[in-house]
């Protein structure tokens, strides 16, 4: 009597885990159906921006180290050659070079007042004759375009929901799949801890996408996490909470989607030293502040210098938002950045804030932030980013393969519907309503998915036979 119970209690347990493996199995094939190509697209975006200095650089080349005609000129003179190339433009910046060989670097915003199309232009000047060698448009410079594509596809607000949702999905993927890998009759670490390359067919397949998955799936998971304050829907929640109890609201340094990124473009709008011809309009006084913000660059260059600030440093005049010298290092190393203002008539030290300064969240996300761009910790976290990336492209290409090679004539060749059992009903919903809680767009989709899932299993049989789905009311398999 004794072994029919434990037989009767194992063959319920092995029907459990079988119901768990197939529902999870399902689930991971979804994931992975709706995330590949998203994947593919952040992958190889990531890998440009991931390189960003350095892209940067090779770029900027002919301009470094030019050999002139004679001493350079002031950079007073040098931005006022800079604003004749763009006379309505609103100067924001001149970034700091350590040789003054280096033709400047001379940064604007241009739009019109009230309105939200503004454009981020880069003039360059030759230091010795002040010609204008280039004016460059932001958005157009390789590793902006990659940042672009990576934050929304070009397509704005939708795009940076369809990026937030592959996003979530891509961490059901992961934990799925890592749920699926899990070693349960292995003998030895072949197949789980490295592929056996010489087997070929569906194991070579296999193991290439089941290893490369378990090695590269804490970095994948950690770039996952790290991106979620860009979101627009967790991004923003999270930035609603963060704000909650604090006396001053005080800006992240990060965006959460096209209308937060258009605000702090108005914002920097509103700040920026006014354009010479929006000043001619105003008022002697006026027009006398207006001149203090084009002279100074010279004086307060030596003392910027001297600060210790990682590259890029910039140095803002003081405009009508701000009557203050501004010196700041935009580094992507987020730990190193700090931002010093100065008097605008004495050049002495007002106050300093930076990442030292921060809410402790702020920093937080910051340093992740920082190892997600790979400039925390040097090259080694650009290589680390690089072969993340190839480990999952090597991912799509394998799952592709082993679902072309699996998949039955006349179907998706998704993995069977299973109906639960009922002792594991609660784990799956207790599963599916934390990730929802945490990740709002998973779980909104979540039961987008399974509401389809019923309405095509009612009234589109065929439909549901091709997606691996039981019709509703048809006789159960045994």
């Amino acid at each position: 009597m004794n072994m029919i119970v434990r037989n009767l209690v194992g063959s319920q347990d092995a029907s459990i885990r079988s119901a768990a493996y197939r529902t999870i199995w399902r689930w991971h094939f979804y994931a992975g159906l709706f995330c590949l190509p998203f994947v593919v697209v952040l992958s190889l975006s990531g890998a440009v921006y991931l390189f960003k200095p350095q892209i940067d650089a090779w770029l900027d080349r002919p301009y470094d180290h030019m050999a002139l005609n004679g001493a350079p000129q002031s950079l007073d003179a040098q931005v006022a050659a800079a604003q004749a190339a763009l006379p309505d433009a609103r100067l924001t910046a001149l970034e700091l070079r350590a040789d003054p060989a280096d033709a400047a670097r001379v940064t604007f915003i241009t739009g019109r007042r009230g309105s939200e199309d503004f454009a981020i232009q880069r003039v360059l000047v030759r230091p010795d004759t002040l010609e204008v060698l280039a004016v460059q448009d932001d958005k157009y410079r390789p590793s902006q375009l990659a940042s672009a594509i990576h934050g929304d596809l070009l397509l704005g607000t939708p795009g940076h929901v369809l990026l937030e949702l592959a996003g979530a999905w891509a961490i059901v993927m992961i934990v799925s799949g890592l749920y699926l890998w899990w070693p349960r009759d292995a003998k030895g670490l072949a197949g789980v801890a490295y592929p056996r390359l010489a087997e070929g067919g569906r194991i070579f397949w296999r193991d290439l996408h089941a290893v490369t998955g378990l090695w590269v799936s804490f970095f994948a998971l950690f770039l996952l996490v790290t991106a979620l304050p860009w979101t627009l829907v967790w991004g923003e929640s999270f930035r609603y909470v963060r704000n909650i109890g604090e006396t001053m609201l005080v800006h992240p340094d990060w965006t959460t989607g096209p209308a937060d990124a258009r605000e702090q473009r108005k914002e920097q709008f509103q700040q920026a030293a006014p354009a010479p011809s929006e000043h001619a309009e105003h008022h002697a006084h006026h027009a006398g502040a207006m001149t203090a913000t084009r002279v100074g660059f010279d004086r307060i260059a030596p003392i910027a210098a001297g600060l210790g600030l990682a590259e890029p440093v910039m140095i803002s005049p003081p405009g009508p938002e701000g009557a203050a010298w501004k010196v700041q290092s935009r580094t992507q190393n987020r730990p190193l950045r700090r931002t010093i203002e100065f008097d605008p008539a004495s050049f002495e030290q007002l106050r300093e804030t930076g990442f030292a300064t921060s809410p402790l969240i702020d920093r937080i996300f910051g340093i992740g932030v920082a190892a997600h761009e790979g400039q925390l910790f040097g090259w080694l976290n650009q290589l680390l980013g690089l072969l993340t990336v190839i480990a999952y492209l090597l991912l799509v290409v394998s799952s592709v393969v082993l679902w072309w090679r699996r998949r039955p004539r006349g179907a998706l060749g998704a993995p069977p519907a299973f109906s639960p059992e009922p002792r594991l009903a609660p784990f799956m919903l207790s599963l599916i309503l934390a990730l929802g809680l945490f990740l709002p767009t998973l779980g909104l989709s979540l039961l987008a998915v399974l509401a389809a899932e019923t309405v095509i299993r009612r009234a589109f049989p065929s439909a549901s036979r091709w997606l691996g789905l039981r019709p509703i009311g048809a006789a159960r398999q045994p």
